[in-house]
């Protein structure tokens, strides 16, 4: 078998044919769509996600088997059956019609090959491996690793000066978006707080300023408004900032506060969810925040200030009469305070609790108590921040 030819095919708007409805057309479905092709689906039956792709209206499904004359006016097929007969039947017809066609069973009987596609910031890869699907797989998922991580210059063009609020997540470095990652290699100036996966620090290059903007609890802490001024003095310098923030912006992060500063300067910002605490920690303590037929809600409350502080924004007795999950997130200090708040507003003492310290971290440490005891428990056990205090009945699950 001759090399391939690799070419980028223009699908958009154009007629392609998928005989077959397993998983593997799932699989190619998804990325002729994403081409913006007009597909249809010729099979029997299908997997539930291309029946519900069909619902949806994104694809057209004909519930048959393959018949001669399907490929009338389709420019690519894809034969993808477990019956090698009828994919050499699809394949044959496509031969007549002049239709590219792939074999999913038989590539070197097919007239085109479908490579490792990965894409990375509007650039995509494609790698064909001499029919070695796992060596192009692998090939792939390292390149486009290495553009993400910044180990590769895909641009020769400056980074255009703004800020970044980047989401980092709960901490452990794997954990942050492939965008944020990608934005944080390209960076500048990094301003970071304690909370942001520090790891990926040492993996910046010597040339980007760190900045540290920790906020320690009851301790130390930068200013909000001179966080707000760094971002955009650097930015208006030239510089491209990258804001490292743990969790995500939003989520009890000051992020809009931030994004509101940048927008008054004119300095363009960028905002990158991140993956919050509130839910990972507990997730990988083995604390799902939800569970069917255990809990149809979930809050998510800030611990900053007590319960009966004029500046509380939280009706403690509303959450008391729940019966579903309450996260509360930065409580350790006062967790005596709220669980006697939500026990006042009607939560049973007996009530499950979780806590889990340092989330997903090296150091990570979890103990389970109820709203009766969790305060004694936290102080015997010297529970610190950061912690997520898990409130309600999934945290008396147990795997």
């Amino acid at each position: 078998m001759a090399d391939p030819y690799l070419a980028g095919l223009l699908l958009a708007g154009r007629r392609v044919v998928v005989v077959g409805g397993g998983t593997v057309a799932q699989r190619r479905v998804t990325g002729l769509l994403a081409a913006g092709a007009d597909v249809e689906v010729v099979a029997p039956g299908c997997t539930p996600a291309v029946e519900a792709m069909a619902a949806a209206g994104e694809l057209r499904w004909s519930a048959r088997g393959y018949a001669d004359g399907d490929l009338d006016g389709a420019w690519y097929a894809v034969a993808c059956t477990d019956d090698p007969a009828v994919n050499a039947a699809v394949g044959e017809e496509a031969e007549h019609r002049h239709v590219f066609c792939v074999r999913a069973d038989d590539a070197a009987a097919g007239s085109a090959v479908t490579p490792a596609v990965g894409q990375h910031d509007g650039l995509m890869v494609g790698v064909l491996a001499g029919g070695n699907p796992r060596r192009s797989a692998a090939v792939r998922t390292a390149l486009v690793e290495a553009l993400h991580a910044g180990l590769v210059d895909d641009t020769a063009d400056p980074v255009t000066p703004g800020v970044a609020l980047v989401g980092g997540g709960p901490g452990d470095p794997e954990l942050i978006t492939v965008r944020g990652r990608r934005l944080l290699a390209r960076a500048d100036v990094v301003v970071t707080d304690r909370l942001g996966p520090r790891d990926l620090l040492d993996q910046l290059g010597p040339h980007v300023e760190v900045i540290d903007a920790s906020k320690i609890p009851y301790g130390r802490a930068m200013n909000q408004a001179r966080i707000n001024e760094l971002l955009v003095e650097h930015a208006q310098a030239g510089r491209f900032v990258v804001r490292l923030k743990g969790g995500d912006p939003y989520v009890f992060g000051r992020g809009f506060e931030e994004v509101l500063a940048c927008a008054e300067a004119g300095v363009p910002v960028t905002v990158v969810p991140g993956v919050t605490s509130a839910f990972a920690a507990p997730a990988v303590a083995d604390v799902p925040v939800s569970h069917r037929g255990v809990a149809h809600e979930i809050v998510v409350v800030s611990g900053h200030v007590a319960p009966g502080d004029p500046r509380s924004l939280v009706d403690w007795a509303a959450l008391g009469r729940l019966r579903g999950t309450v996260v509360l997130l930065m409580a350790v200090e006062r967790i005596g305070a709220f669980a006697a708040a939500l026990m006042d507003g009607g939560r049973a003492p007996g009530t499950p609790v979780a806590v889990v310290q340092d989330g997903t971290m090296r150091i990570q440490r979890s103990v389970r108590a109820t709203l009766a005891t969790v305060a004694q428990v936290v102080r015997e056990r010297e529970i610190h921040p950061p912690a997520v205090v898990v409130v309600g009945e999934v945290a008396g699950l147990a795997p």
